[in-house]
């Protein structure tokens, strides 16, 4: 019998998302009232997109975070259960509020505000044990917006690796600009998920080929966001790139973190890695189908027809 009750638990980040749609480029103060073609309340949270957008593709899929005892932090676990995904590990925190973001989104362009609230407060230690010895696979989102699960991150990884899983990490954007931290994570993600900046960023190589190069030098598979560019990887010596698909974009917000979902299904389904990403592709793309990070995530039949 196997060990495993979810192929995927995911660690990280969950918040509402406030999406402000044709945003002026500098909104005026003073306040002037000034109208948007759009703005919609969606779930947010590199870790929630791609928990829900595993679930959507297939996969038995729990996820672990910190949230507050507020209407926020109900509706991120109402979003998250109504997707299927198991939140029976969530941490809900009294005594400070859920995190909240505004995106304002220009064109194919956005800004991002973030009142972190209690996403800070989550560790390693608030990951029940039990749920990553019945994992087969653990990702981990926006190392550098949660600390102390960064401070812990290296033993949770070594814990989920000796259970016998595998695991990922998508650092995200690291606010502070230091991109410090990650040498002793590294050695113990099997995949690394950056976009393009962040690779260059962690590595402060000059292009992308050399960035993907350096970070498989410390012993993860990175496999690179490039947008309109598709996918990078380097894998056994050898570069591998995927092509973007041809898309209408009407809001590529979590189009990364949909990437994740795809490229973890494909991977836990055996597939190879061209082919998973082939797979990741498809999905990020198919997610800009519409606002939020959720809304238009795929099946694994359309990620795949």
């Amino acid at each position: 019998m196997s060990r495993t009750t979810f192929d995927l638990l995911v660690v990280g980040d969950a918040n509402p998302d406030v999406i402000v749609s044709g945003s002026p480029r500098h909104p005026e103060f003073g306040q002037r009232e000034q109208l948007v073609p759009a703005a919609g309340l969606v779930l947010g949270g590199s870790g929630a997109i791609t928990a829900y957008g595993a679930a959507r593709l297939g996969l038995r899929t729990a996820f672990v975070g910190r949230m507050g005892d507020d209407p926020a932090g109900a509706f991120v676990l109402d979003a998250l259960r109504a997707g299927g995904v198991d939140v029976s590990g969530c941490v809900v925190d009294p005594a400070v509020p859920t995190a909240m973001t505004v995106i304002l989104v220009d064109g194919d362009d956005r800004a991002i505000l973030t009142a972190p609230g209690c996403l800070d407060r989550l560790d390693a230690a608030d990951v029940p044990a039990g749920l990553i010895e019945r994992a087969a696979h653990v990702h981990v989102s926006s190392y550098f917006l949660q600390p102390l699960l960064a401070a812990g991150l290296p033993a949770l990884l070594g814990t989920a690796r000796a259970a016998g899983a595998s695991t990922s990490l998508d650092t995200n954007d690291d606010p502070a600009g230091t991109w410090r931290g990650l040498d002793e994570v590294l050695p113990l993600t099997d995949v690394l998920l950056p976009n393009e900046s962040e690779a260059l960023a962690i590595t402060g190589a000059g292009e992308v080929c050399q960035a993907v190069r350096e970070l498989a030098a410390k012993g993860t598979l990175p496999v690179v966001k490039r947008g309109e560019r598709g996918a990078l990887a380097f894998a056994d010596g050898e570069l591998v790139e995927v092509p973007a698909r041809p898309a209408t974009v009407v809001d590529a917000v979590g189009a990364g973190d949909s990437f994740n979902a795809g490229l973890l299904a494909a991977l836990l389904r055996g597939r190879p890695l061209r082919d998973s990403m082939t797979v990741a592709v498809a999905c990020g793309t198919l997610s800009t189908r519409a606002a939020g990070g959720t809304a238009a995530q795929p099946t694994w039949e359309e990620a795949t027809s």
